[in-house]
């Protein structure tokens, strides 16, 4: 029986290998295990939190401060290891990377809302409370981005809060309200900051301040509507580099230093998530603000006057 509505023409006379990078381009997940770098540096980032999990045997330290009373402390951690494990390679199976972006981005929230926010309650003066708030709400909230940008047409309908247009801009606001507390640390904690940074860098305090300065910017951005996109990729660009020019090289001067391996990963994820944070603005032209104006739509540009 013949549709009632035929497909359009040039969609009748694709070829095979032009359907496949229509799917590809289109969904994001039909033909690709992988959608961008964002989520494989987010992906390798848990993945690597939960190995060291599983061999320490504990939470990932300062990230999860998980207090020391807490009975069977020790089985928890391994099961919270193997949870990021698991759900960090599961993001890289096409099968399961929409189930486990939403379980990665759910058991993120746990980490925002039961480890880090009754620590900023408790002790709203001090910045270092501020700061794992703020990393922890960037790994949820690019868990969040990316579990929208994978869901199929079932996870869309029954999660249309987190996964439509709306959902995906209250993650982006709750990311820039992040970057103020973490850019602030690079004034309260300048020395610590500065002393991360490799010797042949030079003017380290000048350097620290600049880069605090970026994240307060680029929150600011986000929040403001003001060249977001672009905000965003910088963002994502600059932890990358940390990443490469600092956690990587701390790491391999002290190999069986499980803080510095530990920065490494968490470091990679919150690379990730900003990523994620900015594919959510790829419909958004690079130099886009809050007041361009709005592109007509083509029936509008159709309609006889």
């Amino acid at each position: 029986m013949a549709p009632d509505h035929p497909a359009p023409y040039h969609e009748r006379c694709s070829t095979p290998s032009q359907e496949n990078r229509r799917n590809s381009t289109v969904t994001g997940v039909k033909t690709m295990r992988v959608t961008g770098i964002g989520h494989l540096l987010f992906a390798l980032g848990l993945a690597g939190l939960g190995i060291l999990s599983l061999f320490s045997g504990d939470f990932a330290l300062n990230w999860q401060p998980v207090p020391a009373w807490v009975p069977a402390r020790a089985v928890l951690a391994c099961l919270s290891g193997a949870l990021l494990l698991a759900g960090g390679l599961g993001l890289l199976v096409k099968r399961t990377a929409s189930l486990a972006s939403f379980t990665m981005a759910a058991f993120l929230l746990s980490w925002v809302l039961v480890l880090q926010l009754p620590r900023v309650a408790s002790a709203s003066g001090n910045e270092g409370m501020w700061l794992g708030l703020a990393e922890s709400t960037f790994l949820m909230t690019g868990g969040w981005t990316l579990f929208a940008s994978l869901a199929n047409a079932r996870a869309r309908a029954r999660l249309a809060f987190i996964s439509s247009d709306r959902g995906t801009r209250i993650a982006r606001i709750l990311f820039g309200l992040a970057c103020l507390p973490l850019g602030l640390s690079h004034f309260v904690y300048n020395d610590a900051t500065a002393g991360m940074i490799p010797s042949w860098i030079p003017a380290h305090v000048g350097f620290a301040y600049l880069t605090g300065i970026g994240h307060i910017a680029t929150g600011l951005a986000i929040l403001c509507g003001v060249l977001p996109r672009l905000a965003a990729t910088c963002e994502a660009a600059m932890i990358t580099l940390f990443v490469i020019l600092l956690h990587i090289p701390a790491a391999a001067a002290q190999p069986s230093s499980r803080l510095m391996w530990t920065m490494v990963f968490v470091a990679t994820a919150l690379a990730g998530a900003v990523w994620n944070i900015a594919a959510s603005l790829r419909n958004k032209a690079w130099l886009w603000t809050r007041w361009s104006p709005q592109p007509l739509s083509r029936a509008a540009q159709t309609t006889p006057t």
